[in-house]
């Protein structure tokens, strides 16, 4: 089948999305619709913010629609008046079968891991927040059980020792529309038959959970490459925190967004201390240093910035 006769329709909502939708245009794919997220009320007013795909595909005037109900019936009726050979799904909500198993090409997924490990919610903050140094992108035929389905096509991506999410992301995000693109070709030219994720099971698997707020806090009992890995891996979002008592006796909030590992050994327990080159923070085996933090009720800023109109001698980790 040519590339101009395949339908597609494309379902996402964030950034991550956006870009794999923008490649599938480039390389001249037909997508014939694009379901997004209603838009949500966001910010100080409240005023209705369009997510990232939707913008994206108002600018290229492409059919959208923003169901809340994937099981409606009208929305179903619109879903299959598209005619759609092939759903694509990146960074979108879970589907029902009765929507997945509409195409008779299938419903394919993005999956930000080397599935099967890190399924679910984060894999990308996962793999960094477990010291992985290597992760990937997978595209897999969608099946009832979250990302279970037959794996279609993979590509490895390396993680550096210092690499955050945001870092991550984006290249993950360039090697993610480049084998979707590979994928959808494949299906297009019916060679496209899937690997059972249960025959690529060789070790213990790893699952990639929904992050919640008290996840993000920082526990200095652990060691300092812990400590460091969960920074980098919450870095810039939703970003690593933790409380410090400051020399006035006064409990603030941190976020720290850049840290890098020492060979400085622990001198005062729980005080943190400051040299030429950041915070030094005290973990169970060495100090941490810290380059780039958010104070309570401030924006984020450089080590410098913070030392220049803060005072953090004899400053005390609240572990409480």
């Amino acid at each position: 089948m040519e590339k101009s006769d395949f339908r597609i329709v494309f379902m996402g909502t964030p950034d991550f999305a956006t870009g794999i939708l923008k490649e599938l245009l480039e390389q001249k794919f037909n997508i014939v619709g694009v379901i997004t997220a209603p838009d949500k009320p966001a910010g100080r007013g409240q005023q209705l913010h369009q997510s990232s795909v939707k913008q994206f595909a108002i600018e290229k005037q492409l059919n959208i629609l923003q169901p809340t109900n994937l099981k409606e019936e009208g929305f179903l009726q619109e879903l299959r008046s598209m005619q759609a050979d092939l759903f694509v799904v990146v960074a979108f909500r879970m589907l029902p079968e009765m929507v997945w198993s509409m195409p008779p090409f299938g419903t394919i997924n993005l999956h930000a891991s080397l599935l099967p490990q890190y399924r679910g919610a984060a894999p990308i903050n996962w793999a960094i927040i477990n010291g992985e140094t290597k992760t990937g992108v997978t595209t897999f035929f969608i099946e009832k059980e979250i990302d279970t389905g037959k794996v279609i096509d993979q590509a490895s991506v390396e993680i550096t020792e210092d690499m955050n999410v945001g870092e991550l992301h984006d290249i993950l995000l360039h090697t993610g529309a480049e084998l979707v693109c590979q994928t959808v070709d494949k299906i297009r030219l019916n060679n496209a038959e899937g690997l059972p994720q249960d025959a690529m099971i060789k070790t213990e698997l790893k699952a990639a959970p929904k992050i919640f707020k008290e996840d993000c806090r920082v526990n200095f009992d652990r060691s300092a490459k812990e400590t460091h890995d969960l920074i980098r891996g919450l870095s810039p979002y939703p970003a690593a925190w933790t409380k410090v008592t400051m020399p006035d006796g006064a409990t603030k909030q941190f976020k720290l967004y850049r840290s890098e590992l020492t060979d400085i050994s622990v001198e005062v327990d729980r005080t943190i201390l400051h040299d030429s080159n950041g915070l030094l923070f005290p973990c169970y085996d060495r100090y941490l240093l810290v380059t780039e933090l958010q104070p309570e009720g401030k924006r984020r800023m450089h080590y410098k910035e913070f030392l220049a109109g803060n005072k953090i001698e004899n400053a005390i980790i609240d572990l409480n």
